[in-house]
């Protein structure tokens, strides 16, 4: 499979992960939390957020040597797409058993697709780029969980809310990647 294929289904993988997250409805990964508080405290939309706050992280990346690339551009296209035709498709479930069915299912789809786009090393998105920034000294398992959790702060401080989801993002999802990856990197 080439490259690029392998990037772009990565991060539909990724893309299915995030909107089966957002279902689920009981709390959304760190930075998505922190774009949603910068916006609500600024008053500006959730995109031109997300466009700045990306821009800084890959720039704070890039001046620590994680280059970006073609999967820094490719990644947050994809994503966006795919989970706005989900969500834009797929309606909220009612019931909570299949809300936290979905918020369980979700964590290994996302570390599925962030260990796969990474694996590709075609750059990364503003959230990985940052946490790769700062491995080493502190391994991507907990420096992708610092990135979750400083986002998840900075977004409820600022009016976002959080929820179980956001927590269990915080916690197991730099180690499910980091699971992941040493999979992916042997297969690629």
């Amino acid at each position: 499979m080439s490259q690029l294929l392998r990037l772009v289904v990565s991060c539909m993988v990724l893309g299915i992960g995030v909107a089966m997250l957002l279902l689920a409805a009981l709390g959304s990964d760190g930075y998505s939390t922190m774009i949603n508080g910068l916006s609500i405290a600024l008053g500006t939309e959730f995109w031109v957020v997300n466009l700045v706050v990306g821009v800084i992280l890959v720039a704070m990346a890039w001046s620590r040597g994680i280059r970006p690339g073609l999967g820094t551009i490719t990644q947050p296209i994809v994503v966006g797409l795919v989970v706005s035709a989900l969500l834009d498709n797929v309606t909220e479930p009612d019931g909570l058993w299949v809300r936290v069915m979905l918020l369980v299912v979700s964590c290994p789809v996302l570390a599925a697709g962030v260990a796969g786009y990474l694996a590709v090393d075609a750059g990364a998105g503003p959230t990985e780029a940052a946490a790769l920034a700062f491995d080493p000294p502190v391994p991507f398992r907990w420096s992708y969980s610092v990135v979750q959790g400083g986002g998840a702060l900075v977004g409820w401080l600022c009016g976002a809310a959080v929820g179980p989801g956001t927590i269990i993002v915080i916690v197991l999802l730099g180690p499910l990647i980091d699971l992941m990856s040493s999979r992916f990197t042997q297969r690629v």
